[in-house]
């Protein structure tokens, strides 16, 4: 429970702060995305800002052993580029360029009840569910969730 309170904190923090800088916005994006035409930069900002805040925490996290809500600290240990890695970058990247939007945005704009987002969202889980079956079939092992998510 407490571990859950914690999520839901950071992640209103989280969208407060998409809502605040606009980055919900899919203009936004593709105006970042824009070189050729009507660039801002407003994104490219953003983005610094959070690596100047993920930074010190990322390091804090290294040197500990157990998370501040409990459980073990969880960090990406692989340093090949594989091709599910430059596969998943590749349509991640053409999603977003095409329709402005990713994960975090789609599900803020979602609390704005926009119809654009209800789909986006919905095919996002759809496809979440379609790569859950496709890599249990391949690893049967693999716990693609944790047990508290």
């Amino acid at each position: 429970m407490k571990r859950n309170a914690f999520a839901l904190v950071v992640g209103l923090i989280f969208g407060l702060g998409l809502c605040l800088s606009g980055m919900y916005q899919p203009a936004k994006v593709i105006g970042f995305l824009d070189l050729a035409g009507n660039w801002d930069p407003s994104l490219a900002f953003v983005m610094g800002g959070a690596i100047v805040v993920a930074l010190p925490a990322f390091l804090l996290a290294r040197r500990r052993s157990a998370a501040w809500v409990g459980g073990a600290i969880d960090l990406p240990t692989a340093r090949t580029i594989d091709a599910p890695l430059v596969v998943g970058s590749a349509v991640f990247g053409i999603g977003w360029g095409l329709g402005g939007v990713c994960p975090a945005p789609g599900v803020v704009d979602l609390g704005f009840f926009s119809p654009g987002a209800a789909v986006f969202v919905a095919a996002m889980a759809a496809g979440m569910l379609i790569h859950r079956a496709a890599a249990s079939r391949r690893l049967p092992g693999l716990r693609l969730l944790s047990q508290d998510a």
